[in-house]
């Protein structure tokens, strides 16, 4: 196993270089970048000339690099990530590109790997109850949620829970991660119930379609194992229905589940940004999107970056677990 996360590290090394290359190029890919985009705001707010305008977007284009060829350009940022752990500047925050990072990520993956907790947690028990009740009224009503949950966006369910919450329950826990006033607060045991208050929100939302997939998944791959015939040769043995499904009809079942795991956290930190929005959550998600659109490169190539390596380390556990449940799995 130590021998096996060593290969893998090391082979995930070009594989990091290579989406980072490919990111860079389709950022940088549109024509203009974001001094552009200043230069006309100089024009509109400052009252600046357009040749005024023009000499000082050229002056910040050389003095951050973009004068340069797009080689050079990408050279400049990785070889600041690799020697100095230096991301590069967000020209649209006017901030370090880390320090945007490291303030919004820990939020990120806190919403996320709570989510996915609950959609495997909350997705595994009624697939599970459904495979063994098939037919039945609650196969049936967990069908029904299940594609309900699987064809109802989530930025139109955390419209749709701000409507019932506000309007309808007169609840004003809503939005954002914090109450007003503890928001610049230090840490507090009162701070964290009220993070708590807030936090099941986006965990239910950004959570709910995989909880119905996860459903369907484990649903079908149970009712094909409970069919195969080694589940037959332990009924006749005379064990209890329990220990059939759940010591070796589940432990197999939940196979491709586990694999599917090391895909679902990167979808869950990108496809939360317009959740994250609608819900005003401190997130990567609203600055990912307002680099791209700002072609703020260092900023939107150094996120990209950050789920590409999310990526091949879910993958990694993902395998590692795996081989931990099947012990036929070898690594050599």
């Amino acid at each position: 196993m130590p021998t096996y996360i060593l290969k893998r590290t090391i082979y995930s090394i070009p594989l990091l270089i290579s989406v980072s290359i490919v990111a860079f190029v389709l950022i940088t890919a549109p024509p203009g970048d974001y001094m552009s985009e200043l230069k006309n705001q100089l024009v509109r707010r400052s009252g600046l000339t357009r040749t005024e305008a023009t000499e000082i977007a050229q002056q910040m284009r050389e003095r951050y690099g973009l004068d340069q060829p797009i080689y050079g350009q990408y050279w400049s940022w990785i070889s600041g990530i690799i020697t100095r752990g230096d991301f590069g500047y967000s020209f649209y925050y006017r901030k370090p590109v880390s320090e945007i990072i490291w303030k919004r990520l820990g939020w990120t993956f806190a919403i996320a790997l709570t989510a996915l907790v609950f959609s495997y947690v909350g997705g595994m028990i009624p697939g599970i109850y459904s495979a063994t009740h098939q037919y039945r009224a609650s196969d049936h009503l967990f069908t029904v949620v299940a594609f309900l949950g699987l064809s109802i966006p989530n930025f139109f369910f955390a419209l749709v829970i701000l409507y019932i919450l506000n309007f309808q329950l007169g609840i004003s826990i809503v939005g954002g991660l914090f109450s007003p006033q503890f928001m610049t607060a230090s840490w507090s045991w009162a701070k964290f119930i009220d993070l708590l208050k807030h936090l099941w929100i986006p965990v239910i939302v950004v959570g709910t379609a995989g909880t119905a997939g996860t459903m369907r998944v484990m649903r079908n791959n149970l009712l094909d194992i409970i069919g195969m015939s080694y589940i037959q040769t332990a009924r006749s043995k005379g064990l209890r229905e329990t220990v059939v499904v759940y010591k070796h009809a589940v432990r197999n079942a939940l196979q491709p589940i586990i694999m599917s795991m090391g895909m679902r956290m990167p979808r869950l930190i990108t496809g939360s940004a317009v959740v994250a929005i609608v819900l005003n959550l401190p997130t990567t998600g609203p600055v990912l999107l307002n680099a791209v659109m700002s072609q703020d490169m260092y900023l939107a190539g150094s996120f990209i970056l950050m789920i590409a390596f999310t990526l091949v380390i879910g993958n990694l556990l993902a395998d590692i677990a795996l081989g931990v449940l099947d012990p036929r799995i070898r690594y050599e």
